[in-house]
């Protein structure tokens, strides 16, 4: 089985708040996957990130830039690597997002098992 495909057609839809190396939440140094439906880029601003896919095996080490890695229900962690700035931008479908436009817009990030 490869890897999954990211998929054309996404919008994003809400971001996280930037962190750094001292700021990241417990949660996501934890095992976690985003809702299903639900995609995320790894934006990453300064320094390495560590991305770890525990159902796909990968782990890669993650450079300023934007990445495209985070899959929908798949269980994931992030570590930091000395010096970091880094957010999350999560999409949906852009037929999805219009369709309902507040959708998780309570939630700060909408992921299953991450809570800061």
């Amino acid at each position: 089985m490869g890897a999954p495909i990211w998929p054309d057609g996404l919008t994003a839809y809400k971001r996280s708040p930037e962190f750094t190396e001292g700021s990241i939440p417990a949660a996501l140094m934890r095992d976690h996957a985003t809702k299903e439906g639900v995609w995320a880029r790894l934006h990453v601003l300064e320094g390495q990130l560590r991305f770890i896919d525990q159902e796909g095996g990968a782990e890669l080490m993650l450079g300023p830039g934007v990445h495209e890695v985070i899959f929908p229900c798949r269980l994931h962690r992030v570590a930091p690597v000395d010096t970091l700035r880094f957010f999350v931008e999560f999409c949906r479908k852009t037929e999805d997002v219009a369709a309902n436009p507040g959708i998780d817009a309570h939630l700060a990030f909408p992921h299953r098992g991450a809570k800061a």
